[in-house]
């Protein structure tokens, strides 16, 4: 099985050396540039399986970068960035990230979500018509949620908030696209609603809703349902 290429944009020497070297040693073909002219030309030359973004690149944001590069190209992109305001993350993810990592972050960390998009990435391009994590079986068919094998009640707006982070499984949601998605775009700053709804929805399905197994928080950025 051929090695996945992992482009990182960085523009930090020493983190990108780390980040590589990181790569390197879990079975990754890192390569890294430092600018997003350099990164468009290097994906010009040849593509990458996954990109790991900083945001304050030298000769262009890297927010504008990403939302470009989503008008051709659906490669998972991993946000590295010193940016950790809740604002800051949902403008990336909004733009087309996959998932945000600030920092500093951990290494194990960052590689087991570079891991786990790669998986996602790799995975069949059409849905499991039964989608399982844990206890949980969700028929997307039927639209049936069923946890320890016992049907689970929601009501319309539970099921449809459910559904939208079932499609973006493992992936983060940010608030403003679940607003957008289950009360329409004239409510997305509406955050108590997904607030309220999202403690329905845990208090159905988590044993502990303080502590949850399959509804995660992202903070400051939004929710995901989780894929293992």
């Amino acid at each position: 099985m051929s090695k996945a290429s992992v482009l990182v944009v960085e523009d930090e020497p020493a983190i990108a050396r780390f980040v590589c070297a990181s790569l390197s040693a879990a079975g990754l073909l890192p390569r890294r540039v430092g600018t997003v002219a350099q990164a468009e030309a290097e994906l010009a030359a040849a593509p990458a399986d996954l990109l790991l973004v900083d945001l304050g690149l030298p000769d262009e944001d890297g927010v504008a970068f990403i939302a470009r590069l989503r008008q051709t190209s659906g490669v998972p992109v991993l946000v590295l960035s010193a940016r950790a305001q809740e604002p800051q993350k949902i403008e990336a993810l909004d733009a087309g990230a996959d998932d945000y990592l600030a920092k500093p972050f951990g290494m194990g960390e960052l590689l087991a979500r570079v891991r786990a998009m790669l998986r996602r990435a790799a995975a069949a391009p059409l849905p499991a018509p039964v989608l399982r994590v844990g206890e949980l079986a969700f028929d997307r068919g039927s639209r049936e949620l069923r946890l320890r094998g016992a049907p689970i009640h929601l009501t319309p707006r539970e099921l449809r908030l459910f559904e939208v982070l079932a499609a973006a499984q493992g992936r983060v949601v940010t608030h403003r696209q679940l607003l957008a998605a289950v009360w329409g775009a004239e409510q997305v700053d509406q955050l108590h609603y997904l607030r309220i709804y999202m403690g329905h929805l845990r208090a159905k399905l988590e044993a502990n809703p303080a502590e949850p197994r399959y509804l995660l928080t992202e903070l400051g950025a939004g929710y995901r349902l989780a894929d293992e």
